[in-house]
């Protein structure tokens, strides 16, 4: 297979541009180590941190439990070898909302990126920065969640709510002033959550006060895997691991400023999300060491904290709220720079705001889109309600991967001489599997929570009139295909 040209290759050559004109453009400024980075960066957020309680409830025993993240992983690399190939033949900004506009029309492409602006990109930037906002108040007493300002009803204003629009608003004006600054940000936050989570596992078998019995013990209520009650618990359980997983996309949504994309999307998508199987199976190994199944499922939200002070000693619990604090820092670092290139990309196509596809003209930058993105998620973080809506948006944002992955045999079929710096691996068979679990997972999810799959259905159906609007409107894309 073919993996394109040299890393110097394309250092500052523009994203493929639309209209043909001299207006500013992305710039190609994110290196090999920058991709990388925003893949794994912007996966490992929270979930790592919180979600094991949620798995040990759905699966009692140690095997389900750790296999549940592999089988995440595994499937999560299915779609990233179909995502490399589509990255690679369409390099520019929206990713995912380019493979399904390309693949089956604008509509779709459209609906999809409706979807991702309204509420699964940007809840996310409002769901990691109330986490990074928690995790700080731990840090920073004065700032915790414990300190209203105001209420009304149900609903109250804290310190932490005003922490996480500060850091909302610090990261966008980091991305708005330069992509290849944003990304040394995120790049150092990167590296300070990944040292401290290796100095977490190896000194928790190095000198920690764990148990290798704990691998051998089950809750009460674990059901046998080969039965239809502990099947369907795990497909439940893949719903948090596909959550925990998800953030990979970012690496496409970026693509237009990816130094040598034939080369470095690939291989920052696929090298990416083993990396983080690596490290999601490592945390949790030593999640059972410390504590074991039972203990994880009756515990608190905050695994790790509670591992820590087992293995460790309790006075680590401040240490470990300063990894998860950083830890979505750097994660939220990345889903602002990647999220607003979906909106960006639809204005470019006349299917947005028009505004919202200008570039800066000195720091080459969509920044009329980072600004709309900082609001809107704002409005998410002081509302409470986002962690609600992504609920409901969750298994669509699944479908959307699965019929993304889809499209990748219909690209086959409708290009088949466009350039294919990379060719997804063991095509048509994993892709067809991927697209296969996908199926499943949504079916399984439709008959366990009915009202959340189909309010996602609703949410994304929403978007029809703005599609409708615009494309009445007369949009301006043409096709850069030719």
């Amino acid at each position: 297979m073919s993996w394109g040209l040299d890393e110097d290759a394309n250092v500052t050559a523009p994203a493929p541009q639309r209209d043909g004109g001299s207006e500013p453009h992305l710039l190609r400024r994110l290196t090999f180590l920058d991709t990388l980075m925003l893949c794994v960066g912007g996966v490992i957020g929270s979930a790592i941190f919180l979600v094991p309680r949620d798995i040990g409830n759905q699966l009692g025993s140690p095997i389900p439990f750790l296999a549940v993240w592999l089988v995440g992983g595994l499937i999560s690399l299915l779609a990233c070898f179909a995502f490399a190939e589509m990255g690679a033949m369409f390099p520019e900004a929206g990713g995912q909302y380019v493979y399904l506009r390309e693949a089956f029309g604008e509509v779709t492409g459209f609906l999809y990126g409706w979807m991702y602006f309204a509420v699964e990109g940007s809840g996310s930037i409002a769901a990691l920065a109330v986490a990074f906002a928690s995790y700080f108040g731990v840090l920073v007493p004065s700032l915790s969640t414990d300190h209203v300002i105001a209420s009304a009803g149900s609903w109250s204003l804290t310190r932490a709510h005003l922490v996480g629009l500060a850091v909302i608003a610090l990261l966008t004006g980091i991305n708005i002033v330069g992509v290849k600054r944003a990304a040394v940000v995120q790049n150092i936050a990167g590296w300070v959550k990944y040292v401290a989570m290796a100095l977490f596992v190896v000194l928790g078998f190095a000198i920690g006060k764990g148990a290798w019995s704990h691998f051998t013990l089950s809750t009460a209520h674990a059901a046998p895997m080969a039965s239809w009650t502990g099947m369907s618990a795990f497909g439940v359980a893949l719903i948090s691991v596909f959550w925990a997983y998800d953030g990979w996309v970012y690496v496409g949504l970026a693509a237009g400023e990816v130094k040598n994309p034939g080369r470095n999307l690939p291989l920052a998508l696929i090298v990416g999300i083993l990396l983080v199987c690596v490290i999601y199976v490592a945390m949790n190994v030593t999640y059972i060491y410390g504590l074991g199944v039972p203990a994880i499922a009756a515990g608190e939200s905050t695994t790790a904290h509670e591992a820590a002070s087992a293995l460790l000693s309790p006075r680590v619990g401040w240490w470990i709220s300063a990894l998860v604090a950083v830890s979505c820092f750097g994660a939220l670092s990345s889903a602002i720079l990647s999220t607003a290139r979906v909106s960006y990309a639809m204005a470019a196509d006349g299917l947005f705001f028009k505004g919202m596809a200008r570039v800066h003209p000195e720091w080459h930058t969509p920044w009329i889109s980072l600004t709309v993105q900082a609001v809107w998620a704002g409005l998410l973080t002081l509302s409470g309600r986002y962690d609600q809506i992504i609920t409901y948006i969750m298994s669509m944002g699944v479908i959307s991967y699965g019929l993304a992955v889809a499209g990748l045999f219909v690209l086959r079929i409708k290009y088949p001489d466009r350039p294919r710096p990379y060719r997804c691996t063991g095509y048509p068979i994993l892709p067809a599997i991927y697209v296969i679990a996908a199926a499943l997972w949504a079916g399984n999810t439709l008959w366990q929570r009915p009202l959340e799959s189909l309010a996602g259905v609703g949410i994304v159906l929403l978007g029809l009139p703005g599609y409708w609007f615009w494309h009445k409107s007369g949009h301006v894309r043409q096709s850069n295909l030719q």
